[in-house]
């Protein structure tokens, strides 16, 4: 595996993070959503957001960026798709 390589850092030193792949989509929906401020900017709303009886969906993750505009995540398991 080739790529961009991640580290941790402590007082101590650094130590290399070792990828691995989320067991289901809702472990990554869940981190991003606990960390969607630092990550990407943006104010967590509300997950799983139903789109109503119009519609008929659901958003997987909803934020607010910056300027109050709405931000729609959705996370997509590709090894199911």
């Amino acid at each position: 595996m080739s790529g961009l390589k991640l580290f941790h850092t402590t007082k101590s030193g650094v130590t290399e993070v070792m990828p691995r792949l989320a067991e289901v989509e809702s472990d990554v929906q869940g981190l991003v959503e606990a960390n969607m401020e630092m990550l990407l900017g943006v104010r967590f709303l509300a997950s799983e957001y139903s789109t109503g009886p119009v519609h008929g969906g659901r958003i997987d993750s909803l934020g607010l960026d910056e300027n109050g505009s709405p931000v729609i995540l959705h996370f997509t398991d590709r090894r199911s798709s």
